[in-house]
């Protein structure tokens, strides 16, 4: 017990540590060839290590991509606008172009934090394309790996959610980089203190109304159960290992299937090809074409397995079962499997009634 009181006490303290530029390199090594890198600083802790450690990362290697720092100020906090200017005099002191970016209009009641989110991404992209850059850089941290599989096992997420943040995405035809994914938040810190770097302190990250924030609250009491922000992060890592091979598995049915894999398309299996699927690659195959060829978007987890559940049943496949989900109409017989765009929905109000009914009374 006193061994591994002592094991954790190492661990913690290691963990503690300032990051090292040989460990920046290595942190930055995806990016090194790029032409220009957009990075994503708010002002906080992590966003202001990215741009102090990317620029001494660059100011050493003598060598490398533009950096171009940008601030998002949204608009929410009369503090914004003073942060903004405290990166601005940091990246200039760093030698690093700013900019900031301001969300402007009226803000939405409802629904606030994902609408910033999506212009958040939206004024980096533009950014990105206009500063030549192939990359934004943010500065996700371990510990936000963790709170975000927790977030989203909270959520009932499957597995492609519990495998949490990528390191690299796809984002509107650039890349969007995580280096600080596996670097826990406190190194960054330490990073800070040490170069002497102020940074801003956002109130909404102590602010409990919010579930990131309450989830954040409970970390230290899960890490004494040893459900540390590691063991999170490596259970996230195992998921997206499961992912891949799950994705290879639903190429390979998809390639069973014939037709058109594009909105307005039809696609057709046979039923035996499709029953002898595992459930959760017939599962995926059908949430990709009724995402592909429905028009309302991504289909829900939830409504996708009773979908699935539904043509399971004896009584579904007599004769023949069909149903409608996301805008695609699903049509199991007992030799094929069809998904193809739904009808459109006739609407009672307008669809004017059929001239040999217009004279008939009402009952």
């Amino acid at each position: 017990m006193v061994h591994e009181l002592r094991k954790r006490g190492a661990s913690r303290a290691k963990s503690a540590e300032p990051l090292s530029l040989a460990e920046a390199g290595r942190v930055f090594s995806d990016i090194g060839a790029a032409p220009a890198v957009v990075l994503a600083v708010s002002g906080g802790p992590d966003s202001t290590a990215l741009l102090y450690l990317a620029a001494r990362w660059r100011e050493r290697r003598k060598a490398g991509p533009k950096l171009v720092a940008v601030t998002i100020d949204h608009g929410l906090r009369k503090e914004a606008a003073a942060e903004a200017r405290q990166v601005a005099r940091l990246a200039r002191q760093l030698g690093v172009p700013h900019r900031t970016l301001r969300w402007a209009g009226a803000k939405p009641k409802t629904g606030l934090q994902e609408k910033a989110r999506a212009v958040r991404y939206a004024l980096l992209t533009q950014a990105a394309h206009k500063a030549g850059a192939t990359h934004v850089l943010t500065a996700h941290t371990l510990d936000d790996q963790a709170e975000t599989v927790l977030m989203r096992l909270l959520r009932g997420s499957g597995p492609g959610g519990l495998a949490g943040m990528a390191r690299a995405t796809p984002l509107n035809g650039l890349t969007l980089a995580r280096p600080f994914l596996e670097i826990p938040k406190a190194r960054l810190l330490a990073t800070l203190r040490k170069a002497k770097i102020a940074f801003a302190s956002d109130p909404s990250n102590r602010d409990p109304r919010f579930t990131r924030v309450r989830m954040r609250s409970l970390a230290p009491a899960l890490a004494e159960e040893g459900l540390d922000a590691k063991r999170l992060a490596l259970l996230a890592r195992r998921l997206r290992r499961a992912e891949a091979a799950l994705e290879v598995a639903v190429n390979a049915a998809a390639g069973l299937a014939s037709g058109a894999w594009a909105e307005g398309g039809r696609v057709e299996m046979d039923a035996r090809h499709f029953a002898g699927l595992p459930a959760e690659v017939a599962l995926r195959f059908l949430g990709r074409a009724v995402t592909i060829l429905g028009h309302e978007g991504p289909v829900e987890l939830a409504k996708l397995e009773a979908l699935l559940a539904s043509m399971g049943e004896k009584s579904a496949v007599r004769g023949r079962f069909r149903r409608t989900l996301a805008g695609a109409m699903v049509t199991l017989t007992a030799e094929r499997l069809t998904v193809e765009p739904a009808p459109a929905r006739r609407n009672a109000l307008t669809t004017p009634r059929p001239a040999g009914n217009r004279g008939a009374k009402r009952r």
